[in-house]
């Protein structure tokens, strides 16, 4: 398994980046601005775009992994991976996502804590509904992790 930096060619992992964000306008607003990696093993399985936010703050704006790959660590592998390549750097790690039962879950076990809510933002942002395993989002939730824990 190993763990890269794209610095071109983002859009080539579009497919990717829309299992995590699913209109293409939205991840448009970071991911230039973003870095971006990808996790190789025995072909890309799983990508994730990060941004620095400001007072000490990396926020993971999007992490996918191919779906016949779900449930083997990928996901865990690249949050450990930022953890470690940005330890010392930043802080916080922040993450958006929708309040879903497939979702929260899986960051709480890589460490990160419920912090605070922007209220409907997928009404707001998105010009479509939203659904993640059967739950319409409506409300961004944010969680938080320090990068030394």
């Amino acid at each position: 398994m190993q763990i890269r930096e794209i610095v071109r060619g983002k859009k080539q992992y579009l497919n990717l980046l829309l299992l995590a964000d699913e209109q293409e306008d939205m991840v448009d607003r970071y991911l230039e601005r973003g870095t971006m990696y990808v996790l190789d093993d025995g072909g890309v399985r799983a990508e994730c775009v990060v941004t620095d936010e400001g007072s000490g703050v990396l926020e993971l704006k999007n992490i996918a992994v191919e779906p016949a790959f779900q449930g083997r660590g990928y996901g865990k592998a690249l949050v450990d991976f930022l953890i470690q390549t940005y330890a010392g750097a930043y802080e916080l790690m922040q993450v958006g996502t929708g309040d879903s039962p497939s979702t929260i879950p899986f960051y709480e076990t890589c460490g990160f804590q419920r912090h605070h809510l922007v209220k409907n933002f997928f009404i707001d942002h998105y010009d479509h509904p939203i659904y993640d395993g059967g739950v319409r989002l409506v409300d961004m939730v944010y969680l938080q992790r320090k990068m030394n824990a």
